[in-house]
């Protein structure tokens, strides 16, 4: 059994000695455990730095890609190395690399193929009042689009099966997190989430330089997540509301033009409106349709894909 914890890496040498320096090197039903280092086009010296503090593998980049390019590059060679579980943490050591058995013991356990580590929202000492609302609410969005149970949706802390890593394949440029979630829960991968301690910020955060731009992101990824995994749920919706809104128009011209008419008024705008809204409901109706039937084709793909990646990782380890 080989667990390697992968750490995406952007600008880290300040931060990253304290985070190796508090992962574990061995571990409880572990025959190896390896560390591996993703650079994500650093400008400092964080792969010398990751090299110096004896981290085992260090992929660099080249350039920056983004978290999201960054995780998912890391994956590729985590399955190359031959990883049976992946324990992604980040570079600020800001969850408590302690508690990394927690995450290990559901897939150990085969009760899991992925596994979140859910931080403390409403009693972290660093979180505020808007950040708790956010974070809530957010997670419970992604609840209802991922269909699954994790109460931190935000939380980089997880584990991940082989089976989960050759599976998944990300899409987004800003963050792998949502993705993930949505994407698995959607493919039928069993997904759990457990508590875990955090340590105190050594760093603001890099994904967002504020609240606003933290929402505008995060709304944007999982509106397009949504309109990726499940189209024709959220085109259906809407064409449900624009055709309920033509049927109260409808009436109401009904009711203005035989219940209490006006003479010489035709009431014309209401019957262009109804006719607008009846038509964007009738191509909302159809473009679920054809989202289904793309969605399906992606999975076929998608599979395809999951095949080829698996021969290919067996081929090279034979």
């Amino acid at each position: 059994m080989k667990v390697i914890i992968q750490i995406p890496c952007f600008n880290e040498e300040k931060t990253l000695p304290e985070t190796i320096r508090d992962l574990p090197r061995t571990l409880p039903g572990v025959d190896v455990v390896e560390y591996l280092v993703v650079d994500d086009g650093s400008s400092d010296r964080t792969a010398e730095v990751a090299r110096e503090l004896g981290v085992h593998h260090v992929l660099r980049l080249g350039s920056n890609r983004g978290l999201a390019r960054a995780f998912a590059n890391g994956v590729e060679k985590a399955l190359e190395l031959g990883a049976d579980i992946l324990v992604n943490t980040d570079a600020d050591n800001q969850y408590c690399a302690a508690d990394i058995p927690k995450l290990l013991h559901p897939i150990l356990d085969n009760r899991a193929d992925l596994v979140v580590g859910s931080r403390p929202i409403m009693d972290h000492p660093e979180f505020g009042r808007v950040k708790k609302a956010l974070q809530l609410a957010g997670s419970w969005t992604l609840r209802q689009i991922s269909k699954t149970t994790v109460r931190d949706a935000a939380s980089g802390f997880r584990a991940f099966s082989r089976e989960a890593c050759l599976r998944l394949f990300i899409y987004s440029s800003f963050s792998y997190c949502m993705e993930t979630l949505i994407q698995a829960g959607n493919m039928g991968l069993r997904v759990a989430s457990v508590d875990i301690g955090v340590n105190a910020t050594t760093r603001p955060s890099r994904l967002f330089k504020s609240i606003p731009e933290y929402i505008r992101k995060q709304a944007g990824t999982m509106l397009a997540m949504f309109v990726l995994y499940r189209p024709g749920r959220f085109f259906s919706s809407i064409g449900g509301l624009l055709v309920a809104l033509a049927f109260v128009i409808g009436l109401r011209f009904l009711y203005l033009v035989y219940v209490t008419p006006v003479p010489g008024r035709t009431h014309l705008p209401s019957l262009i409106l109804l006719a607008v809204l009846a038509l964007g409901g009738l191509m909302c109706f159809l473009l679920a349709v054809l989202g289904e039937l793309v969605k399906f084709q992606r999975r076929i793909a998608e599979e395809n894909l999951y095949l080829l990646r698996r021969t290919r990782l067996t081929a090279v380890k034979m």
